[in-house]
């Protein structure tokens, strides 16, 4: 009776790690069509956005940043953080637990993109002020870049800390599409004070900025969406969450 016993815990065992396996698979499967989203929604802006911020930029020549090998970096970046966003509302899914291990690439991704913001706002006062006579601030960009990233990326730990999982990317997600409009609300004026300018290559820092404000923008949808198709593919296999 014993040995029976036995055998149907361990089958009921077996069965119920199948199950978590599939389903963990379909959520990252989700997860990953919402990072393919972003990543279309990005290739699809780059050429208007480029007509629109240089009214002079015909069509052919807009296209030519996609022979830039820098254009796909950015835009892999973009892409990995944005699956790695997604890996907690991925596990809180599946019903799975999520430890503070767990929480370290959102909070990475989450802080990453702030620094960009924080970069993509300096880019844009600097050619406000400086126009084409400042100097070369690429190193003091990427020094800017770095001290943000671990400032913000302690702030979310220090969150993670005392909230739950759910709550802390719904609060990273209000702080970057925050920090997102109040980039673009210095991107956006300095591009236009700066298109009216007579100098080499006016506008190019500030938008920049307008670049990574929108960016981040659509950045921080990623979990929202992510949620909306699991609600969907939820109530298309109502059988399946059993």
């Amino acid at each position: 009776m014993d040995a029976f016993l036995r055998q149907n815990i361990a089958a009921e065992e077996a069965a119920r790690r199948k199950f978590e396996t599939a389903l963990k698979s379909q959520y990252e499967t989700l997860a990953m069509l919402v990072a393919a989203l972003y990543c279309l929604i990005l290739a699809a802006l780059t050429v208007p956005g480029i007509m629109l911020a240089f009214s002079d930029q015909k069509f052919k020549e807009s296209c030519k940043v996609y022979s830039e090998w820098s254009y796909w970096v950015w835009l892999l970046v973009m892409v990995l953080g944005q699956a790695a966003l997604l890996t907690v509302p991925v596990r809180l899914s599946g019903r799975r637990p999520v430890s503070r291990k767990a929480l370290l690439p959102t909070i990475l991704a989450s802080g990453f993109m702030m620094a960009a913001l924080a970069a993509g706002a300096l880019c844009a006062l600097y050619e406000f002020v400086f126009q084409d006579k400042g100097s070369d601030i690429s190193w003091g960009v990427v020094g800017m870049m770095a001290l943000t990233w671990c400032l913000w990326s302690l702030i979310f730990v220090r969150l993670g800390r005392t909230q739950e999982p759910a709550d802390l990317v719904s609060r990273q997600c209000r702080v970057l599409l925050k920090g997102s409009i109040l980039e673009l609300l210095v991107a956006v004026p300095t591009h236009i004070v700066a298109r009216h300018r007579d100098y080499c290559c006016a506008g190019l820092m500030t938008f920049i900025g307008l670049v990574t404000g929108i960016s981040v923008m659509l950045f921080s949808f990623g979990p929202a969406v992510f949620f909306l198709f699991v609600a969907r593919w939820k109530r298309l296999h109502p059988g399946e969450q059993s």
